[in-house]
């Protein structure tokens, strides 16, 4: 009898078996990580900070389309009244303010419109307290003698333009009011 043992016979293919296994390990991992950044990419996890940031601000609204929006138009340049439709919005209650250098008072009613969708009026509402104390304060800084013309008128109107916008900048990122208009004007 024998003392050795038959020596094991050796292995074929054993690297063939380890290259397709790490091969096999790597397609794993590399689908992983495209099905993963996919995901994350569709989900609004990496890469849509832009797109994301753009679609909060308000978009203009075509004329006979209730809810047609139009991207991409800068709120620098002026809307074209006979594309877009305009939303007007009365301010719910009046301005009353002492004239600047007088004893004088101006009492004012105010609606504002917008060719931007509804988020510009929720703005304005959001933010009423700061718009008024801007309109107050736009008011007080006028005469009595200026603002009794046309023309006077005229440049109140877009000095509180000016003012509204200035506000909903600051608060909200957006201005987006158009025009601003008397719906009641008294001077004593």
């Amino acid at each position: 009898m024998s003392d050795a043992t038959a020596a094991p016979a050796p292995k074929k293919g054993g690297k063939f078996k380890t290259i397709i296994i790490y091969g096999v390990g790597a397609l794993v991992l590399l689908g992983g990580g495209v099905g993963g950044g996919i995901y994350a990419a569709g989900s609004g996890l990496v890469g849509s900070k832009a797109k994301h940031e753009e679609s909060n601000k308000p978009r203009l609204v075509m004329k006979g389309e209730e809810g047609h929006e139009v991207p991409k138009i800068e709120e620098s340049s002026a809307p074209d009244p006979s594309r877009f439709r305009a939303t007007y919005y009365p301010m719910e209650q009046s301005f009353t303010s002492n004239l600047r250098d007088s004893d004088g008072f101006v009492q004012i009613g105010l609606g504002v419109s917008t060719y931007y969708d509804e988020r510009v009026i929720e703005n304005l509402k959001r933010n009423d307290m700061p718009v008024r104390s801007a309109v107050l304060m736009t008011l007080a800084d006028q005469d009595s003698e200026s603002i009794t013309t046309n023309q006077g008128k005229k440049a109140l109107q877009a000095a509180l333009k000016k003012s509204i916008n200035d506000v909903l900048k600051a608060k909200e990122g957006f201005g987006g009011i158009e025009d601003v208009y008397f719906t009641s004007f008294i001077i004593q």
